[in-house]
Formats: structure tokens, sequence, C-alpha cells
């Protein structure tokens, strides 16, 4: 089935709506995440840099998102692909200058896109000078920066806190003779937050950003910032709680219920603190990664209720590898309503460290186009932010790479049961008829899939009816009903197949009607006078009442008459 949506629009492709005096931007905002590694190479090395995100921000416009969000491009030695910074103030130069950065910014601003970048502030790279100087004694300036523990008497480590990359949290030092705390790789130690200097230190970084432009942030692992000053031991974590979504089976993290290693209390304080030094420029904003399985709603609750903190998380609730439902969808939305009715979400269903939806989920549809299509439909039309990650508007599915190709160290540590997260990273496809997709002239740091190139830019801009054309068609239809952006939301029904639900902003209330299946449906829209806005044209909806009749992955949506 070719599911076709028509929306309509007065906003012509590529003039994305200017946001300059509007500090609420970021509420309703469609962010498009860019992994600059694998966007588009300019010099032949085979990995995206800068410039190359510089030469595809028209694209970007195109699209009709309102601001881009930017993975780590600092200085790093890479071992977890800028995850791990040695500098907070310096672009590594794979991926250019800071003049380079500065051009970006100045053609973003040019075409109306408000730029966001990561921030990787619970930990740094071991090579950076702050852990040099931290780790060479135990009475050094820096000697509290980083969270350091003496042994137990038996030398082993202080507690039974596990790295989510595998093995114990804990990496001996013979320098100082302790063990450092590294959540991550042990190449991450993790920076100290109970030490006021290590907050100023990091908040000056975050300065020198917002002096050069940027217009906000995505705060990596927001909930890692502070660990127990008591270094409890976690307790273990019943075996049906066990709902982490990277390799949940396999990786013993996962058996911990994590009290003391992260979610500390304390970490609000400090999110006041950032959000004070962003409220300081015009329209800042910042957007906070919530790493949780078990406690994401209420975190995300807490980090954005009231306006002294930050401005929007996302949890992983549409991360999960579980097929997506209008149960499922109703339920995640009507808790977060609940636990945080003046907080403020962003919603994902793919970035740079899950499966794409493609996969996870359209692997087991048989209308593929049609499934997607009606997932793009259905997060543009959820109350909240919402975050597309690059590809996703091509169909890009999840790339099955060899063995020898895997770079991410995540992957290589539990392969084969779990194979990482570089089938969603490879790089952006351009052109179908160009080496490597038009992606780069050298060879790519991670290989091209033949079946991505024919869902290339160039194969798809053409056509209305190509999940690039629906992207841009539904992108529109959102900007031109702001009702989408910032209105309220509410469900109806209890149909496991369709969802139902109202958006509305002041007078102006919009009925969306979303089949999640492949089967037609029957629904009751209920009483009221509506004017049809959008729907699939190849669809007869054909009224018998108060019912609509829907095809398979097939949309409604209309107006309230005043």
């Amino acid at each position: 089935m070719n599911v076709i949506y028509d929306f309509p629009s007065d906003r012509a492709p590529g003039l994305v709506t200017s946001h300059e005096t509007d500090r609420d931007w970021w509420r309703g905002a469609v962010i498009y995440q860019i992994y600059p590694r694998s966007f588009q190479d300019t010099d032949g090395d085979g990995i995206g840099d800068l410039r190359g995100v510089t030469r595809r921000l028209p694209y970007v416009a195109s699209l009709g998102v309102d601001a881009i969000w930017i993975s780590p491009f600092f200085a790093s030695p890479m071992l977890d692909f800028g995850y791990d910074v040695a500098d907070y103030k310096a672009v590594d130069p794979m991926f250019g200058t800071l003049a380079d950065f500065d051009g970006m910014i100045a053609e973003a601003h040019r075409l109306g896109l408000k730029v966001m970048i990561d921030q990787v502030i619970s930990h740094t790279s071991d090579q950076h000078e702050w852990f040099a100087e931290s780790r060479s004694s135990r009475d050094n300036p820096r000697a509290d920066w980083y969270v350091w523990a003496d042994a137990k008497p038996d030398g082993t480590a202080p507690n039974n806190w596990l790295s989510v990359f595998g093995g114990s949290a804990w990496e001996w030092d013979t320098s100082r003779r302790q063990y450092y705390l590294h959540n991550f790789l042990k190449s991450q130690p993790d920076l100290n937050f109970h030490n006021p200097e290590v907050q100023d230190a990091l908040l000056d970084a975050v300065r020198f950003w917002l002096d050069r432009g940027v217009d906000g942030f995505r705060l990596d692992t927001i909930n890692f910032y502070f660990h127990s000053a008591g270094l409890e031991d976690n307790p273990p974590l019943a075996p049906e709680l066990r709902n982490s979504l990277i390799a949940p089976e396999v990786n013993p993290y996962n058996y911990q219920d994590h009290r003391f290693d992260k979610n500390q209390a304390e970490n609000v304080a400090f999110l006041r603190r950032f959000r004070a030094l962003l409220d300081e420029y015009p329209a800042a904003a910042a957007v906070g990664e919530v790493g949780d399985a078990q406690y994401g709603l209420q975190l995300v609750s807490d980090y954005t209720s009231g306006e002294d903190k930050i401005h929007m998380c996302y949890s992983f609730d549409f991360l999960a590898p579980s097929p997506i439902t209008a149960t499922r969808v109703r339920e995640v939305i009507e808790e977060f309503e609940r636990v945080a009715p003046d907080g403020w979400s962003c919603w994902a269903f793919s970035n740079h460290d899950v499966v794409r939806h493609a996969s996870r989920w359209a692997d087991m549809v048989i209308d593929r186009d049609g499934f997607l299509k009606m997932a793009a439909t259905l997060i543009l039309s959820l109350r909240g932010s919402v975050c597309l990650y690059q590809g996703e508007e091509l169909g890009l599915t999840e790339a099955v790479l060899d063995y020898d190709d895997l770079q991410d160290p995540y992957g290589i540590q539990f392969w084969p049961t779990f194979k990482g997260r570089d089938g969603c990273r490879t790089p952006m496809v351009w052109s179908h008829n160009e080496p490597n997709g038009g992606f780069t002239e050298g060879k790519p740091w991670l290989p091209v899939p033949y079946e991505h190139l024919n869902c290339s830019v160039d194969r798809q801009s053409g056509g209305s009816e190509t999940m690039l054309g629906h992207y841009r068609a539904m992108l529109a239809f959102r900007a031109r009903h702001r009702v989408f952006a910032k209105g309220t939301i509410e469900f109806h029904g209890d149909s496991h197949d369709v969802l139902t639900f109202t958006r509305r902003n002041g007078e102006d209330e919009i009925l969306a009607v979303i089949n999640m299946t492949e089967r037609p449906a029957e629904v009751d829209i209920g009483a009221g006078h509506w004017n049809t806005l959008a729907g699939n044209p190849h669809t007869d909806f054909a009224r018998d009442g108060r019912k609509l009749t829907l095809g398979g992955y097939s949309a409604y949506f209309a107006e309230r008459q005043k």
C-alpha cells in the first residue's frame, strides 16, 4: 500500500519560520539531529566535517525544521566518537576549526535555523588536562575534580557499580593508587559534581559556546551528573524489570537498580544554575537526555517542571524495541501529562544510539513505507517537541555490518548478541550514482549500505509520494497549524489500533485520527462539526452518522468549526 497524505501548506520549502525574538521557540520545535561524522565529508578523509554540515544546511532548512542538534565535534581521542571530550572549547581537527564552526552558525541563522550542540559534561576523556592533573597526586588543585575512592581492604573496587559499556565502573590508577569512577569507557572518567569548582568550569565552557552564537544545547546523560557521596552498593533489579533499551539481555548493567550511581536529587540544584546561565541570553534553550529505563518520565518531570530548570528532556520511551501501538502511545503521553503537568518533553523515534525505527518497528510489517509515513505523521502531531535523526526522513534502515567494519566499542564488547550502534550511524546518502552516496570521495569511516542508495536524497527530492516528500509535507502542515506546537492534547476512545485525539490552543481545535495498523478501521469521531484539513486521497472517508472509515496506516485531520 502506498499511503499518500495531503497536507496543504502556505509555507514554501526552505523558508523556515524565524524565532529571533521568541524565547519560547523551543516549545514544539522540530529539531534535526546531525551526526557530523556521517553527514558530509568535504576533505576526502572519509569523515564528515563542519564544512560539510554547512554545505548541506539548505537541504535541512528545506525540510521545514526549526533547529539542528549537532553531535559532538570537540577535541577528542575519539574512543567514543567525540563523547569523550579532551577540550570543551576546541574543535577537533578532523571536523575543522572554530572558524568553520562560526561559518556554520552564520549560515544556519541566515536560513532561519537555530543551532543546538551536544554538551557532554558528566565525564571527560582521560586525555583532558583536568584529569591529567587530577590523577597526578592526591593533593593537587584538581585532585577532587573527579570521583576517586580508596580500594576495599582486599584491594577490590569501592562498590558494585557497573559501567554501561560492561564490567566494573571503577578503574585502578597506579599514580594515585586509588580507583576512579567511569560510567562508560574506562577512558571516560566521571567528573565530581559535588565540587563547586567543577560546576563553575563546566558552566564557563557552556558560556564560551553561547558567546559564539549557539542557541541551545542537548545535554548528554543528564541524570548521570551526580553520584551518591556515600558510594553505597546498588541493589539488584528484579528480572522482570530489566527493560533497558540497549543490550538488556547481555549487559549486566541492566541487573542493577541504579539508585546511587545516578539519578541523585542534587542534580536539580545544578540544573537551576545551568538554566540561570541560559536565561542571560536572548533565547537559549536546552534539551536533556534522560538515560534511565525505570525512572525516565519521573526524572523528565523533576528536570523540566517550573521555569527554573531545563526547558525540555527526552526519555527513551519511544526508542524501545517493542512495537508501537495506539495503546502504548496514549499510555506514555498520559503518564507524562500526569507526572509532569507543567513540564515539557521532546519525543524521538530514532537517534545515534538505538536501532533505526525503520528496522526496529517496520521490519515487522508488510508495508514498510506506509508504516513509516504513519509514524512521521504521528510524532509530528503529538504534544511536545520533536527530534528527527538524519536519514529518518529518507526511511533509512539499520545497516547490517560485518564484525571487521565495526567501530563502536560497545558493539565490539558484546558482539555478536549485541552489534552496537554503528548500524544507525552509517553515512547519509545524498546521491544514488556517486561514490559512497555522495558522502565522501575517500573511504568512508563506516561503509555505505548498497540498499540505502535507493533511498538517497536525489531519488526522493522530486516526488510528493516519497518518504522525503511526506516528511516535508507533514512538517509544513505542522508549521501552518501552530496548535500542534503549543496546544494541549486530549485522547478519545480506547482502540488498540487507532489513535484519536484533539489538540487545542485557545479557540483553535484540531482532531487527529491515525490508523496505526495495515487494516482498515472505522472510528466514531463523536459529535460536532469538523472541516477536513488533510487525509488520504486514496481513502473513502465515508461518513455514516458519526463514523469515519480509514484505510491502513491512514490519518485524518479536521478543524472544529467556530
